[in-house]
């Protein structure tokens, strides 16, 4: 699958998410969400492993768990149980060094949290695509 059919299908996650129920209020902050991601894409990708790992389906997914080599401190924290809900990823995007020590993430974190609510809306509407891992290994 390629990217563009990955960005097409996000979309229209989206819009299915707003016609969906979620409120207005979550539709703009997603879309702010996608602007802020901008901050995020030298580094990450949808549907495939850049210098960090695949952020398609992020929300609700246990940590460290697709392909990729993650740090020991990111491991260690999947060991324990680590689940990336919306709680977990927003202490996470405000200062990750602080949340997981010794990360290989170098971002130093988002200190607004009306961005860090709008970024993980935007991954929300991402997550509402369920790619096989097999699709996504086609994607890389």
């Amino acid at each position: 699958m390629k990217i563009k059919k990955l960005i097409a299908l996000a979309a229209i996650g989206f819009a299915i998410a707003v016609s969906s129920g979620v409120s207005t209020t979550s539709a703009y902050a997603a879309a702010d969400g996608k602007k802020i991601f901008k901050k995020c894409i030298a580094c990450h990708k949808f549907g495939k492993n850049a210098l960090g790992p695949d952020l398609t389906g992020i929300v609700d997914r246990k940590a460290g768990s697709m392909k990729f080599k993650y740090s020991k401190a990111m491991m260690a924290k999947a060991g324990e149980g680590l689940v990336w809900t919306e709680a977990n990823l927003d202490a996470f995007l405000k200062k990750p060094k602080k949340f997981i020590k010794k990360t290989r993430m170098s971002f130093n974190g988002l200190k607004k949290e009306s961005h860090r609510k709008a970024l993980i809306e935007y991954l929300k509407t991402l997550s509402l695509i369920h790619i096989s891992e097999p699709t996504r290994q086609e994607a890389i």
